[in-house]
């Protein structure tokens, strides 16, 4: 009952705000392009990334079966995101926005997908969309889907004509043939930390690598739980699984199994499909300072630009593993003045099983959680 009218009082001092954060505010075009992506959009059609802008290309993967549509109704934070960019980056897919769907109110998205969704996967809870998707022969969790060349959120999408890249615009729809390149394009400065005091109240702090730090808002729920989230199956623990302008999806399990914890701006907490996290224990709900930004849908750095999944477990045996460690996103926590790894969490598969009881305070003893940035080449 308390929990209901702590919801209701902060809904009726929010919910002005709603109006004013519906525009498209994330674009990460400025900064360095760290990697280049390029897909033929055809059957066979080859996937390519390039660390030289283009000048010299690697082959990745190939497409195995194209799309020439896309999703008018996908899920809500996909609107937050301006047309041509990526809207969501994560182990597991590729969404760009495209356009808005002024009548439903949400994003219209085409994708990219690991092979393992040629098979489309039973009682997978994520945004998926069969019919608008660019299936590859990329596994899960590997170079473009977070294994070193993943995209960030709010990077640009273009055509390639006549070996000129023309930026997508609004209302764009894939056909046979085109030729799509995404600059992965990371902003400068880059930081080294975010941490996030797990409190009612708690600060989130941005830390540069000057030492500077920037108080960027406030938990309005702290994290205590843990869920079943789907991508979580094709990532390790404590690493980043996917990120979009409205989500941070954090892994608490080992590849193979289910578990991790989300955290979400309170604009997409106030948006109907999220209900739940006002409920359930495995979110974390933030706020701006003092209400100076909307409701932090895709507004930097959390939820444009600078987070990506960037993890292999592999990495470590390949010739440059020191630029590929360097590489990752880890994320730990803190209790009391004790900081520690992230703590292995998982869960069954069956989303019949209701969760254990253990889950819902599984994280209860974070006193606060920290994502560390990937760090330059000391060389």
């Amino acid at each position: 009952m308390v929990r209901e009218v702590i919801r209701a009082l902060l809904l009726a001092g929010l919910i002005a705000f709603v109006a004013g954060a519906a525009e498209a505010s994330c674009v990460g075009d400025e900064g360095i392009e760290i990697v280049r992506i390029r897909v033929v959009n055809d059957y066979h059609g080859e996937i390519a990334v390039s660390t030289d802008q283009g000048w010299r290309w690697e082959r990745v993967g190939l497409v195995l079966r194209y799309t020439q549509s896309v999703n008018e109704k996908a899920y809500t934070a996909a609107k937050w995101v301006e047309p041509g960019h990526v809207a969501a980056s994560a182990v597991n897919a590729i969404h760009v926005n495209v356009g808005l769907n002024e009548r439903d109110d949400r994003g219209v998205v085409f994708s990219l997908l690991p092979r393992e969704f040629l098979t489309s996967p039973k009682d997978y809870r994520s945004f998926l969309s069969p019919n608008s998707s660019i299936y590859t022969d990329i596994p899960a969790a590997s170079a473009i889907f977070g294994g070193g060349a993943a995209p960030f959120v709010g990077n640009p999408v273009y055509l390639e004509v006549e070996s000129t890249l023309v930026p997508i615009m609004s209302r764009y729809v894939p056909r046979r043939g085109d030729v799509l390149v995404v600059k992965v394009i990371q902003p400068e400065p880059y930081p080294i930390s975010v941490e996030f005091e797990n409190r009612p109240g708690g600060t989130v702090r941005l830390r540069q690598s000057d030492g500077s730090e920037t108080v960027l808002g406030w938990v309005i729920r702290p994290v205590s739980g843990i869920g079943r989230f789907g991508g979580t199956l094709f990532t390790a623990i404590g690493r980043i699984r996917a990120g979009h302008a409205g989500v941070v999806d954090i892994s608490t399990s080992p590849e193979g199994r289910l578990g991790g914890f989300q955290i979400i701006p309170v604009g997409h907490a106030l948006s109907p499909e999220m209900e739940s996290a006002w409920r359930k224990t495995q979110w974390m709900i933030l706020g701006p300072v003092e209400k100076q930004t909307e409701l932090w849908e895709g507004i930097m750095p959390l939820f444009c630009q600078h987070i990506r999944p960037a993890y292999r477990a592999d990495d470590i045996k390949a010739p440059d593993w020191r630029e590929r460690l360097l590489g990752h996103f880890l994320v730990d926590t803190e209790a009391g003045d004790t900081r520690q790894p992230m703590p292995c969490l998982q869960l069954g598969s069956d989303p019949a099983q209701p969760l254990p009881t253990w889950a819902d305070e599984a994280l209860a003893g974070a006193d606060r959680i920290r994502i560390l940035f990937p760090l330059p080449d000391p060389e």
